[in-house]
């Protein structure tokens, strides 16, 4: 079977795509891409909070970075607006805003330092230099 090329940057690569999906998985994940887009643009237009969802999405694991691209590059989120989304909101949305997803003093932060600023540049977020977690810097060997 011959992978098909998605269009849409927060889907699967060909290659993962080849190996996990069939063609009919494939294009129903295809007929989701506009919906998604523009049940975002409605959300924004009434100013409804919307968080980053789970990391079991479809495509593997280690792939969130992808979420970030989708939404600045495919649904029009601003970069910020994406950034807020996964670390501030989505803590107060699990009623930890007061404890997580804020650097600031009294905060539990943890931080993603990447090569690049994803306010310019989302992809940004793809190029992963170091993680901190609980103030020990963790750094791929």
């Amino acid at each position: 079977m011959k992978p098909r090329k998605l269009k849409v940057s927060g889907f699967p690569s060909p290659r993962f795509a080849r190996r996990s999906f069939t063609e009919q998985a494939l294009a129903t994940l295809e007929k989701g891409i506009a919906p998604t887009i523009d049940v975002l643009r409605r959300a924004r237009a009434h100013q409804v909070k919307v968080v980053f969802g789970t990391d079991a999405v479809a495509g593997s694991h280690g792939r969130n970075a992808e979420e970030f691209v989708y939404r600045v590059n495919d649904a029009h989120d601003k970069p910020m607006d994406a950034l807020i989304s996964a670390t501030s909101l989505s803590a107060e949305s699990l009623g930890l805003g007061k404890e997580i997803g804020t650097v600031a003093p009294g905060f539990e932060a943890d931080l993603v330092a990447t090569d690049g600023d994803p306010l310019d540049d989302i992809t940004a977020v793809r190029r992963v230099v170091f993680v901190m977690k609980g103030g020990k810097v963790y750094r791929r060997q």
